[in-house]
């Protein structure tokens, strides 16, 4: 997919992600690096992260880096940031991407795993909004995407600990965009659709679901990585400068 657009703000920021080794992470990886930005990431998926790097390894005017952390011990989560604060300088732009949507049903589901969903898919996010805060203030703001879905709005069972860490993620965002608003810090939740990354299209979808969905969308097209990144970068950039504390779903109207 060709760059749409050019966000001249974001040339030379620092940004840090969630889970960038593959995905949609994987996509706004390169893209930011495609607008000239210098962009951290970290993830558990040691061989393709690396992979990715390899491949964008002096394409642009910055190479990522890539961290191997679990997000869920959150004093790994913080040393990760810390050591690419050091590397790369303040960070202005965060965003929350990681997350486990494995399916589990209501009635089986244990305590232990219950707490394992939230340790991946919310916990994080503070803790990472909380050291990263002090250096946005240092520079005198900045942006945060926490990763939300629409999985919750649609009313969806086969994951209920995944669809409550994701309804809560809005309120997170909601509550921090208030908290740190006058540091000119924006807080947004990013709520994609059902995007056909790998992991969708090998676990979950066949093509009857996928027909099923773009039926159930208003524009009848399938969602790709690059439309969420499209929202991420603009989010990011100055040209967003006074919108927080919002949800923007891309789904293609679907939810």
């Amino acid at each position: 997919m060709s760059q749409i657009a050019s966000y001249p703000s974001l040339n030379n920021k620092t940004v840090f992600i969630t889970g960038g080794g593959t995905g949609i992470g994987a996509v706004m990886v390169e893209r930011f690096c495609q607008q000239g930005a210098k962009v951290a990431f970290v993830d558990l998926v040691v061989d393709k992260s690396l992979a990715l790097c390899s491949t964008l390894k002096g394409q642009y005017q910055h190479d990522p880096l890539f961290l191997e952390c679990d997000i869920r011990d959150a004093s790994a989560l913080k040393e990760s940031i810390n050591t690419f604060q050091q590397k790369l300088g303040d960070i202005s732009v965060l965003i929350n991407n990681a997350a486990d949507d494995t399916r589990h049903q209501a009635d089986t589901l244990s305590e232990d795993a219950w707490d394992n969903y939230m340790a991946i898919n919310l916990r994080p996010c503070f803790f990472a909004t909380q050291e990263i805060i002090p250096q946005m203030q240092r520079l005198g703001g900045g942006s945060i995407i926490n990763m939300g879905s629409v999985s919750w709005r649609k009313k969806q069972t086969c994951m209920p600990a995944y669809t409550t860490a994701k309804a809560a993620i809005e309120g997170l965002s909601r509550t921090m965009a208030a908290t740190y608003g006058k540091d000119n810090v924006r807080v947004n939740t990013l709520i994609p659709g059902w995007v056909m990354t790998e992991r969708q299209m090998t676990r979950w979808l066949n093509p009857d679901i996928v027909q099923e969905v773009q039926e159930s969308q208003c524009i009848k097209k399938t969602l790709q990585p690059d439309d969420i990144a499209n929202a991420a970068l603009f989010l990011a950039s100055e040209d967003s400068n006074m919108l927080t504390g919002q949800s923007i779903i891309v789904d293609a109207g679907w939810a």
